[in-house]
């Protein structure tokens, strides 16, 4: 559970840096006019529909986005504002540091 706070924590310190949008909704939309896999984020646009399926992985992502919009968890990326799984390997990777690793994810500042 602690990556989907960890993925929450970058959007929110995006939208806290003057380098990206500010307000959420836009973080999370950057590059998708640009058509798919453009994206900032790609599970913006994967696309599956975005449709909740399951109601109690839809609660904790509530939860989640609660807690971090309130400022009531602990950023355990100290700051990030980039992340990526394990198995790639983006091409900006290696012009930021690693703050750490987070389940199957790697985060950057």
């Amino acid at each position: 559970m602690s990556g989907q706070y960890a993925v929450a924590h970058v959007v929110i310190n995006r939208v806290q840096s003057d380098k990206y949008p500010s307000s959420v909704c836009s973080v999370v939309k950057q590059g998708y006019s640009n058509g798919r896999h453009k994206c900032q984020f790609s599970w913006f646009c994967d696309g599956k529909s975005d449709t909740p399926r399951e109601k109690i992985a839809w609660a904790w992502s509530l939860l989640v986005a609660d807690d971090v919009l309130r400022g009531n968890s602990y950023d355990e990326t100290d700051n990030a504002t980039h992340y990526h799984a394990l198995y790639v390997k983006p091409y900006w990777a290696d012009s930021l540091k690693v703050t750490g690793v987070i389940g199957s994810h790697i985060f950057y500042k």
